[in-house]
């Protein structure tokens, strides 16, 4: 690791946000983190100082709530992170587009897909879809088409539990 991300990294645990490596060249990030939405302001604000830019905000319907991810990288080193922010059972999560502005959009087109609520943001208009279609909610899954939150998480082979296939290969 680059002295820079080492510091980064250095930096944010001395905040108390637990980042977990990830290998690059298999997930395409350098670190991943979960985080309460009550704390996601305080770590988006924390990007910004560490120039840190934001790719992109979505969502992700699993089971047992809304995961909103977000993807900062910087320019300065090599360093992208992902970060995981389930929602609350209001179905609101803390707006960021005060922060980084390129946000707007973003969490505008989760509120159209999932029906998130961004506490705060200034403007949160349907952006994709007309107004009368405010309650349709495109991307929210219906019972048995709703996965585990774990289940969708990457597992690399080492931590691959081991099958009887596995074990009768070797």
């Amino acid at each position: 690791m680059l002295p820079a991300t080492e510091k980064f990294v250095s930096d944010l645990k001395g905040k108390s946000f637990e980042l977990v490596a990830c290998d690059y060249a298999e997930r395409g990030y350098h670190f991943e983190i979960d985080l309460e939405a009550a704390r996601l302001r305080e770590f988006a604000q924390c990007m910004l100082e560490q120039e840190m830019y934001l790719v992109f905000v979505g969502g992700l319907h699993v089971n047992p709530a809304i995961e909103i991810i977000y993807q900062f990288a910087s320019y300065e080193r090599p360093c992208r992170l992902v970060l995981r922010v389930t929602v609350d059972g209001n179905n609101a999560i803390p707006t960021i587009s005060d922060i980084y502005q390129g946000a707007n959009w973003h969490e505008r087109e989760t509120r159209d897909f999932y029906g998130v609520n961004f506490i705060d943001h200034p403007n949160l208009i349907p952006l994709i879809l007309a107004e009368e279609d405010v309650d349709l909610k495109p991307l929210l899954k219906k019972g048995d088409d709703l996965k585990e939150s774990a289940a969708l998480r990457w597992v690399t082979e080492k931590e691959q539990p081991e099958t009887d296939e596995k074990a009768d290969k070797d």
